[in-house]
Formats: C-alpha cells, structure tokens, sequence
C-alpha cells in the first residue's frame, strides 16, 4: 500500500518536474522571439525615418524647380503675363 502510494507520488513528481521543464522551455522560445521582433521593430523606425528624411529632399522646392528649368523646360513667366485671381465661390463670375 505504501510502495503504491509512493509510486504514485513518483509519477506525480515526474510530471510536474516535466511540465516545468516545458514551461520554462516555452517561456525561454517566447522571450527570443519577442527580442527578434523588437529588432525588427528598431530597424523599420529607423528605416522609416530615413525614408522621411529621403522624401524631404526629393520634394525640396529648390529641387522641384531645377527639375522643372532643366529636364521639363519650364521657365517662370514675365510679371506682365502673370494674373491674379481673387478668391471666391467656383463657377462666380464677377
């Protein structure tokens, strides 16, 4: 009767010491993996700031402009030609 309480304890105990091992082994998996990905979350804000950066230097108006000047041969029209609009309703006619 004891030796069968006691076998029955030892199996507990083995269970128990082997779920353990598999909780710990888990959490040690889920750890590196949220390392992992809290890189890959640095190297895309980083990678995003530097798109930012890379999109104000390629709408700069300096930049629009010797785009437009030199490759579409646009040029800025005499003051004489230029017309000022006053603001209003779309379609008023004054």
């Amino acid at each position: 009767m004891i030796a069968r309480l006691a076998l029955v304890l030892l199996a507990v105990l083995i269970a128990c010491a082997l779920a353990l091992v598999t909780s710990q082994h888990r959490a040690r998996k889920n750890y590196v993996e949220l390392q992992r990905e809290q890189d890959l979350a640095k190297q895309l804000e980083i990678e995003w700031g530097q798109l930012r950066l890379e999109q104000g230097t390629w709408s700069t108006h300096a930049r629009v402009e010797k785009i437009a000047t030199g490759s579409l041969g646009m040029r800025v029209p005499p003051a004489a030609r230029v017309q000022m609009v006053p603001p209003g309703v779309a379609g008023e006619r004054p």
